[in-house]
């Protein structure tokens, strides 16, 4: 009977050994998974690669705030090589008024009107990678985002036998951006695009064009910083030939960021007069050697409509 009392004494006694190990084992996982959690959850990205979602002409990476709504207001003046008569191109102005609105953290879209072809236009952009102060991923290493918009011409044809289909007056864009902050004062963007006319001048134009950038931008201090973008036209089969890519020449344009509290100057020098992506991308007419420089400026402004406290 001895036997037995003792060996039921000893098994009551391992189970109180073991238990509280087990239970400590699964708080242990539960505190590490946990840590794991908020570690996600606290990965800090990356900001103000760029200060707008235009850099001066083309999309940048960057989104407008989820609830917010972003007025820009651009502004390109003539050539300056125009002369005193025409005040070096003051006296000419060509404008373009957006809205844009953020729809969540990644989602974005937004409409224009440009005096130039009298041009409206929309666009919707989504952020596809975000990059992080702590990469452990290779997407983690930079940001890329992907816009897709269409542009539709009101302004009446030179020839009326044109004006017959409005399909001729659509054109669409397709754009992916890939940017990486490098450090507090550098950034970097490539991006490649692709445009589609549904009306081109000659049967040697092409319909389909591809267009490859670099877009770049430092910082002076904390609230100025040098811009700068160019983009190149890439000749398609039998494209080099077309009286089009003959007339056109590079987008390539210099500027600067100020920013002023809830207010963002981008004041810059470029060739392209047009400033939707049809018209910059295909048709910049400014040779910067000939002294075909417009001096333009991008004014922004940023309204909450919707707050996103819970």
């Amino acid at each position: 009977m001895v036997p037995q009392q003792i060996r039921i004494l000893l098994f009551i006694c391992l189970i109180i050994l073991i238990l509280p190990r087990t239970v400590f084992s699964q708080d242990d996982l539960d505190d590490l998974l946990d840590d794991l959690s908020e570690e996600v959850e606290t990965e800090n990205y990356i900001l103000g690669t760029f200060k707008s979602p235009r850099i001066i002409n083309g999309q940048s990476i960057e989104m407008i705030a989820p609830g917010a709504m972003e007025f820009r207001i651009s502004h390109r003046f003539g050539r300056l090589n125009g002369g005193a008569y025409n005040l070096w191109g003051l006296d000419q102005s060509t404008i373009r008024l957006e809205l844009d609105f953020g729809i969540t953290d990644w989602l974005m879209t937004g409409v224009a009107r440009s005096t130039y072809e009298k041009t409206y236009d929309g666009f919707i952009k989504a952020k596809l990678t975000r990059q992080t102060d702590s990469p452990s991923k290779t997407l983690n290493y930079f940001s890329s985002a992907f816009a897709s918009g269409i542009m539709i011409r009101s302004q009446d044809w030179p020839d009326p036998r044109f004006d017959s289909e409005f399909t001729n007056r659509l054109s669409y864009y397709h754009m992916l951006m890939v940017a990486r902050k490098f450090n507090s004062r550098l950034s970097l963007q490539f991006t490649g695009a692709l445009t589609m006319e549904n009306f081109v001048e000659t049967n040697l134009d092409a319909n389909l064009r591809g267009s490859a950038g670099l877009s770049g931008r430092f910082k002076l201090t904390n609230r100025i910083a040098v811009t700068a973008e160019y983009f190149y036209r890439i000749p398609f089969r039998n494209y080099n030939f077309a009286s089009s890519y003959q007339d056109y020449y590079n987008s390539l344009s210099l500027g600067f960021d100020i920013e002023t509290g809830g207010h963002v100057f981008q004041l810059h020098f470029t060739n392209s007069l047009p400033m939707m992506e049809r018209g910059f991308l295909n048709e910049t007419t400014g040779n910067w050697f000939d002294g075909d420089i417009h001096f333009g400026f991008n004014i922004t402004r940023e309204f909450t409509l919707r707050s996103n406290q819970k």
